[in-house]
């Protein structure tokens, strides 16, 4: 004769392991010098996955018609602002990011190279105080699809499963 005590037993155990699984399944971020970027992210199986376009910067209202967007610092600000709000209007933050690939166009100001000082001004205003960064690629591209734009940025964010 079977106990009904054992499947409950059973059942209740499977629950609490499930329970503890979903806990812990959260993003790893490799960082161990506390730096500017994790080294690498583990993102766990089954996770909610947010993927963000190349966002390019908006134009700023009265700049001058040779750098409609701004130099380097501010088009990564409002490239950044614009992943903000896409992110949050699907419940992430800026946390939440586990890659992100960054191309800047050579600044003829700067001699035809990348402003990384600027982006890197404008990253910091946004993960300067954040514990978790995100695995990053930084480079440098001919063009972008506008000429006076400095700055593309995509990223893809994880979290766990709701």
């Amino acid at each position: 004769m079977r106990s009904p005590v054992l499947p409950a037993l059973v059942l209740t155990l499977a629950g609490a392991l499930t329970a503890a699984g979903a806990a812990q399944a959260q993003n790893v971020h490799v960082n161990p010098s506390n730096g500017f970027i994790s080294r690498a992210v583990k993102v766990p199986a089954g996770s909610d996955m947010l993927y963000v376009s190349g966002i390019t910067p908006q134009a700023v209202p009265g700049a001058p018609a040779e750098r409609p967007f701004g130099d380097t610092k501010t088009q990564v600000q409002s490239v950044l602002k614009q992943i903000g709000e896409i992110m949050a209007g699907q419940g992430y933050t800026f946390e939440d990011v586990v890659m992100m690939r960054i191309v800047l166009v050579g600044d003829p100001a700067k001699g035809g190279g990348m402003d990384f000082a600027g982006m890197m001004e404008a990253y910091n205003e946004v993960y300067g105080p954040l514990k978790n960064k995100p695995a990053r690629i930084t480079s440098q591209v001919a063009a972008l699809v506008r000429p006076g734009m400095f700055a593309e940025i995509e990223v893809q964010a994880a979290k766990p499963a709701k």
